[in-house]
């Protein structure tokens, strides 16, 4: 798989990856990472929906790089399609290095988010 120098999509969250969501082998946690850019698609859903959205399905998840404690952990979002109430949303995660100049992509995947009414029924996503 490409590891490409700069990521896709813009900027969404960033936070840092602090000590607790370490595993067993002292590398940040897959789960945790695959919660931020949940959270990460959930907030750009959520514009394009304007209103609540569910994460439905992740159509594929690619775990390319372990990541560190303390590292700064940016997720980025690129819509890939827009349906009558669906949204797929392709999201990378990438770390910091040292030099601000320096940073690589360590997860991705594809996403895909519905848009929800109030009651947690299906609703239509508005016209852009």
């Amino acid at each position: 798989m490409e590891n490409p120098s700069t990521p896709a999509g813009k900027l969404i969250s960033q936070t840092i990856a602090m000590p607790r969501e370490t595993n067993a082998n002292g590398d940040i946690f897959g789960g945790w990472l695959l919660s931020e850019m949940d959270l990460a698609g959930a907030i750009l859903a959520g514009r394009i929906a304007k209103g609540r959205v569910a994460t439905v399905a992740i159509s594929s998840m690619s775990f390319l790089n372990p990541v560190p404690v303390g590292a700064v952990v940016g997720c980025y979002a690129h819509t890939l399609a827009v349906g009558a109430s669906s949204i797929r949303i392709l999201i990378e995660a990438w770390v910091d290095g040292e030099q601000q100049m320096d940073s690589s992509k360590v997860t991705e995947g594809e996403f895909i988010f519905v848009a929800i009414d109030d009651q947690g029924n299906k609703r239509k996503v508005p016209e852009a």
